[in-house]
């Protein structure tokens, strides 16, 4: 049966500070949840679920409505809900023949998860971001991500010393800028770091200072006057599908 001081655990998995404490993040809906419990090496703390849910194994919990709607973070009411223990991530050294993606401060969840979901579908299996990034365990970035957060490796760390690291490493390293060398022009490598930078600011000159190499989408036509940049997320997914088209 489920408690006061359980539903107050689940609602505490809404802050940063709670996921960090109890070192478990939320996730919610048939289709993310489904996902989890199919696959391994995912500890799953607690499965609760309502009446009708696709989500059927032996040790879910079954909550009233009323109940799941006191623990969701979401304004639509679940089926499911999962307390998930956060796996551990170390940030390893890039490797040449290896596309990942570095984020510099994208502080939009919306926008994270998107990336994630992004990163999955181009068969991009590693994310590092700057610690002021957005928490990719936060529930609306495991909610955007539909289930690609299971397959791609999201790491925080010190931006500036992995790259650093990966020149060292004879790793080529983008970032996208609005005064970089055009994409479609420019000859890409099959691996290497495509760095994507914060919503407003763009990559910081401190990060680009590290990059070997800029890139930019032009618009259509070039010489159009329309809005002055591409989101995020929407950046990421056509630089990724540039470099996978080479």
């Amino acid at each position: 049966m489920i408690t006061k001081a359980d539903i107050q655990l689940v609602r505490s998995l809404a802050d940063k500070q709670g996921r960090t404490q109890h070192n478990l993040f939320v996730a919610e809906g048939d289709k993310v949840v489904g996902e989890i419990v199919a696959s391994r090496g995912w500890h799953i703390v607690r499965l609760f679920v309502m009446e009708g849910s696709a989500v059927r194994v032996p040790y879910a919990e079954v909550v009233t409505a009323k109940e799941m709607e006191r623990m969701s973070s979401f304004k639509s009411v679940p089926r499911s809900l999962a307390v998930v223990e956060i796996p551990p991530r170390k940030l390893r050294p890039a490797e040449a023949d290896e596309l990942i993606i570095a984020l510099d401060e994208v502080q939009d969840p919306g926008n994270l998860g998107t990336i994630i979901r992004t990163a999955d579908w181009f068969g991009i299996s590693r994310i590092v971001c700057t610690p002021t990034t957005a928490d990719c365990w936060a529930p609306k970035v495991v909610q955007a991500t539909m289930g690609a957060l299971l397959r791609v490796e999201v790491c925080y760390g010190d931006l500036g010393e992995w790259l650093a690291d990966a020149h060292k490493r004879g790793v080529a390293t983008y970032a996208t800028t609005l005064d970089g060398e055009n994409i479609y022009d420019k000859q890409l490598t099959r691996g290497g770091v495509i760095v994507m930078g914060n919503e407003g600011r763009g990559v910081s000159p401190e990060v680009q200072r590290l990059v070997s190499q800029r890139l930019y989408i032009p618009p259509y036509p070039s010489d159009r006057q329309g809005s002055e940049s591409l989101n995020v997320a929407i950046a990421t997914a056509l630089t990724c599908g540039e470099f996978r088209r080479r």
